[in-house]
C-alpha cells in the first residue's frame, strides 16, 4: 500500500523535473471528450429516468437534510444530518475557492455555466450514488456500516467477473486520489494562502495542518462525524457570508458578471489587445472538471458518507445527500465565481488561491479579503482532509482489510504535511487524473444499475 500511496509524491517529483507536459496530456487524454460526455451523459440520462427528481423533490430533500429527526433503530454510524456533513467536509474545499478559479482562468468566464451543468444534472447522479450505497451496505467486523462504489458494484453487477473488476478499479484508484483531491491539494492550497498571508513557511503550516487532521481522524467516522457537525456549517456561514458582502458591495456589476458567463459558455472570447483568449471547449472541459472536482458527483465518494448513516431509507438518505452537490455547486460555487468576476479579477491574469483572493481584496476594503480568503481556504481544505481521509479508509479496507487502517491513518498525516512544499500544478494534474479514473467504473456501473435506483425511488415515494 504505501508503494501506490506513493505514487502522487513521485509523480510530483517527475513532474518537478520537467514532465509537467506528459502529466498534462495524460490528464488531456483522462478528461478528453469520452469521459465528458459519460459524465454529463450518465447525469442526464438519471435526470429523465427519475423525472427530474431533483428539481421536483428539491425543496423537501432540504427539509430533510436540516429539519428531520434522527430516525430510532435505525441501524448506521452518525446521524443523517453528520453523514450530509461529511460529505460536505470531503467537498466544500479548495474546489469552492481555488477550484472556481482555475476553471474560470483556464477556461474563462463560460467555465462557471458549464460547472452549473454538471451540478444540476449531478444531483440525480449523486442521489443515485446514494441509493445503492446504502442499499448494498454492509456491517465489517468492527461492527461499522461500509458502502459505497466497491460494494454496489461487485454486489449489484452480475455479469460474470464485471462487478469486481470495476470494483477493485474503483477502490484503488479511490485510495490513489485519497493522497491527492484528500490531502494534497488541499494541504498545498492550504499553505500557499497562508503563507502569503503570514509569512510562516510552508512546511511549518503543513505540519500544523497534519497535526490538527491527527487529533481527527484517529478516532474514525463516529469523531469524524461529530467534529464536522459542527465545524462545517460555521465554514459555510462564514465564507458565504464574506463572499456575499463582496457581491453586496459591487452590487451594480453583478448582471454584467452573469452576462459573461453565458455569453463566454456558447462563444468563447478571442485573444486581442493582450486579453487571454478561450475557447468554447476550454470552457466546457474546465468547468466540467472543476465542478466534479468541487461536488464529485459521478466520483461515487458520496456513497461512502451517506452508508454510514443511521436510516433504513436508501431513498430518504439519498435525497439529503443529493443537496449536497446543490450546496456545494450551485450555491458556493456561484458565490465564488460571480465575485471573481464583478470585481475584474479574473482579468489580471492570476490563477488559483491568488485569483480569490485578489477578487475579496479588491470587493472588500483594506486587508479583510485577502486574510478572509486564507482563513476560509484553510477551514475548508480541513474539512476536505477529514472527509477524504475517511473515504480513502474504506476503499483500502475494502482492497486489504482492517488491519490496515491504523497505518493508513498514519500515512495520511504525513502525506498531508509534505503535500504543503509540492508544486501546485502539479498536484492539480495528478488530482485530475485520479479523478477521471475513479469516474469511469462508477460511471458505468451507475448505468448498469440505474434500473434499480428507478425502482427503489418508485417504492419509497409509492409508501410514503
Amino acid at each position: 500500500m504505501i508503494r501506490f500511496a506513493g505514487l502522487p509524491a513521485l509523480l510530483s517529483q517527475t513532474v518537478d523535473g520537467g514532465s509537467l507536459e506528459r502529466v498534462t496530456a495524460i490528464r488531456d487524454v483522462v478528461w478528453g471528450v469520452p469521459l465528458i460526455v459519460l459524465l454529463v451523459g450518465t447525469g442526464v440520462y438519471l435526470t429523465l429516468l427519475l423525472r427530474g427528481l431533483q428539481f421536483r423533490k428539491l425543496s423537501h430533500a432540504l427539509y430533510l437534510a436540516f429539519f428531520q429527526r434522527r430516525e430510532e433503530g435505525a441501524e448506521g454510524d452518525i446521524s443523517h444530518f453528520q453523514a450530509l456533513m461529511t460529505a460536505l467536509a470531503a467537498t466544500v474545499g479548495t474546489g469552492n475557492i481555488v477550484g472556481v478559479a482555475t476553471a474560470i482562468s483556464a477556461g474563462g468566464p463560460g467555465a462557471l455555466f458549464w460547472m452549473w451543468v454538471t451540478g444540476l444534472v449531478g444531483m440525480a447522479t449523486k442521489y443515485s450514488e446514494a441509493v445503492l450505497g446504502v442499499r448494498f451496505r454492509e456491517t465489517d467486523a468492527r461492527g461499522e456500516k461500509s458502502g459505497g462504489p466497491m460494494y454496489y458494484l461487485e454486489n449489484g453487477i452480475r455479469w460474470g467477473n464485471l462487478g469486481r473488476v470495476l470494483a477493485i478499479s474503483f477502490a484503488l484508484f479511490a485510495t490513489l486520489a485519497a493522497f491527492g483531491i484528500g490531502n494534497g491539494v488541499q494541504s498545498n492550497s492550504v499553505a500557499e494562502a497562508v503563507s502569503n498571508v503570514t509569512g510562516f513557511s510552508r512546511l511549518s503550516i503543513g505540519l500544523a495542518t497534519a497535526f490538527l487532521v491527527s487529533t481527527v481522524i484517529l478516532g474514525g467516522v463516529k469523531s469524524i462525524g461529530r467534529f464536522t457537525g459542527v465545524f462545517v456549517p460555521v465554514m459555510i456561514l462564514l465564507y458565504m457570508g464574506a463572499a456575499g458582502l463582496v457581491l453586496l458591495l459591487n452590487l451594480n456589476h453583478v448582471p454584467d458578471a452573469f452576462r459573461l458567463v453565458f455569453e463566454h459558455a456558447f462563444s468563447g472570447q478571442a485573444a486581442a489587445g493582450g486579453a487571454v483568449g478561450y475557447t468554447i471547449s476550454q470552457a466546457i472541459r474546465s468547468g466540467v472538471a472543476r465542478g466534479v472536482f468541487s461536488n464529485e458527483s459521478g466520483l461515487g465518494t458520496g456513497a461512502i458518507a451517506a452508508a454510514a448513516a443511521q436510516t433504513r431509507e436508501p431513498v430518504r438518505q439519498a435525497l439529503i445527500s443529493m443537496t449536497q452537490t446543490f450546496i456545494d455547486t450551485i450555491v458556493i460555487c456561484t458565490f465564488t465565481g460571480i465575485a471573481i468576476l464583478s470585481t475584474g479579477a479574473w482579468e489580471l491574469g492570476l490563477d488559483g488561491a491568488s485569483l480569490t483572493q485578489q477578487a475579496f481584496s479588491t470587493g472588500l476594503p483594506g486587508e479583510w479579503g485577502q486574510n478572509l480568503v486564507a482563513l476560509c481556504l484553510s477551514f475548508f481544505a480541513f474539512s476536505t482532509i477529514l472527509g477524504w481521509s475517511y473515504y480513502g479508509e474504506r476503499n483500502l479496507q475494502y482492497l486489504v482489510g482492517s488491519k490496515a487502517i491504523i497505518p493508513y491513518r498514519l500515512l495520511f498525516v504525513v502525506v498531508t504535511a509534505v503535500a504543503a512544499v509540492v508544486e501546485l500544478d502539479a498536484v492539480w494534474l495528478i488530482s485530475d487524473v485520479m479523478n477521471g479514473l475513479m469516474a469511469l467504473p462508477n460511471l458505468i456501473g451507475l448505468l448498469l444499475l440505474s434500473g434499480l435506483v428507478f425502482r427503489e425511488t418508485r417504492s419509497y415515494f409509492s409508501r410514503h
